[in-house]
């Protein structure tokens, strides 16, 4: 089993940033990939980013540009640099982590996101 536990949510201005973090405990030699949703109030859940064992990565339209995802050397947790917020990016958002035999998903805790304008 993996355990997940995020931090790093916050409120800032529009054009701000925040990192948030994401570390996995457990059994993370079974993991595949990780990333984050989020989801906003009466919006879908959408992914926003994803990080690969092979380091492959994949953002989200609105966030490339702005958003980077990585991961540390241990690879046991990966970090969401978040620049140039904007009030559209007000969500919680969702570390997730994928199981590497049946792509089965773990999820963290779930951190807000508030960005004011």
């Amino acid at each position: 089993q993996v355990h997940l536990v995020e931090s790093g949510g916050g409120l800032v201005q529009a054009g701000g940033s925040l990192r948030l973090s994401c570390a996995a405990s457990g059994s993370i030699f079974s993991i595949n990939a990780m990333g984050w949703y989020r989801q906003a109030p009466g919006k879908q859940r959408e992914l926003v980013a994803a990080i690969t064992n092979g380091g492959s990565t994949n953002y989200a339209g609105s966030v490339k540009g702005r958003f980077t995802i990585s991961r540390d050397n241990a690879e046991n947790t990966v970090y969401l640099q978040m620049n140039s917020l904007k009030p559209e990016d007000t969500a919680v958002y969702y570390c997730y982590a994928q199981r590497y035999n049946d792509y089965a998903f773990y999820w963290g805790q779930g951190t807000q996101v508030t960005v004011s304008s």
